[in-house]
């Protein structure tokens, strides 16, 4: 049975990630001293555990060093300016780490984890697929540049021997009681907000992408990227089928420019004088006024994996079982 290091097992991808290979591999993670293991349920008790933070070289070179393959799925999520310091240190300072750490040990094969947001943004309508070329824009969010940044550091592994994996996944669709990152996208509907974004949304199962992701890997072909995502729909057509399933009342009012400007303003001016920051910034703002579309083509043409439809999806999530 082949070892896996999961890093970010305690998060929602990594915990879902670690469900579905469990019983194919022998299982390893990294967790902070403290953290909670409830997205894993009973699984946490069959996980060989590192504690520390994913900057420790050290804790990182022990954990890797019996391993057949590593998943970074650590990472910081964040929309807020002012954790920009925060994103790099955890997202490409701590990717760089982990990619010194598995040259030295010699060790070849990496799977990261990182963003559509990496794939960058220029305001226009045409498709991103996997030759996107990152291009400085307005549009980035310091998310997206950190990963970004990160994903240099894997593919500088690339070059130095590493067999590599990048995976850019939209936004994962998990169950709304998991309550972490993106499936936070729920909580707009269900506390019934009057206002939709003008721009797209590109969204998948969270199960679907695991699923993938482990076909990808299994099939074995290494130094490639692949968009993890299912569609994209409009935010009008988005929340309006998440309310039919959640017994909400939709957004009814679109969210204009100068209105989207007004609520920027509102935010930055609280932000001044609260300790309780507005995650709302120009370039989250921009994203969400935007029409962009990732292009799936590379995943349905190697997989022919067939998409769980949307409301069995928001279904799924509304069900506590």
């Amino acid at each position: 049975m082949k070892k896996i290091l999961i890093t970010g097992i305690t998060g929602l991808l990594g915990s879902y990630l670690a469900k579905k290979l469990a019983g194919e591999a022998q299982l390893s993670g990294i967790k902070r001293p403290g953290s909670s293991t409830h997205l894993l349920g009973g699984l946490a008790e069959n996980i060989n555990w590192y504690e520390g933070e994913i900057t420790d070289v050290e804790m990182l070179a022990e954990a890797c060093s019996e391993q057949d393959l590593v998943i970074h799925s650590a990472g910081l999520v964040s929309f807020d300016d002012s954790k920009k310091e925060a994103l790099l240190k955890t997202n490409t300072y701590a990717t760089a780490c982990l990619v010194n750490a598995l040259l030295t040990l010699k060790k070849p094969k990496l799977v990261f984890i990182s963003s559509v947001a990496a794939l960058g943004r220029e305001g226009n309508d045409s498709p991103i697929n996997e030759e996107k070329k990152w291009v400085n824009s307005k549009m980035n969010t310091p998310y997206g540049i950190s990963k970004h940044l990160a994903e240099l550091e894997v593919w500088r592994g690339a070059q130095e021997g590493l067999q590599v994996m990048v995976f850019n996944p939209s936004v994962l669709l998990g169950k709304v009681e998991d309550e972490r990152s993106s499936s936070q996208i729920y909580r707009y509907v269900l506390d019934e907000n009057r206002y939709f974004p003008l721009g797209n949304v590109n969204y998948i199962d969270i199960r679907d992408a695991v699923n993938i992701m482990v076909q990808l890997i299994d099939r074995g072909e290494w130094n490639e990227r692949y968009i993890i995502s299912k569609e994209s729909l409009s935010y009008e057509t988005f929340f309006r089928e998440m309310a039919a399933v959640f017994g909400k009342k939709a957004p009814q009012k679109p969210l204009s420019n100068w209105l989207s400007s007004l609520v920027v303003s509102w935010a930055s001016f609280q932000n001044r004088f609260s300790n309780n920051k507005i995650p709302i910034s120009r370039q989250t703002i921009r994203a969400a006024q935007s029409r962009i579309v990732y292009d799936n083509g590379k995943i349905k043409n190697i997989t022919g994996f067939s998409f769980t439809p949307l409301r069995d999806t928001l279904q799924w999530a509304m069900d506590k079982t």
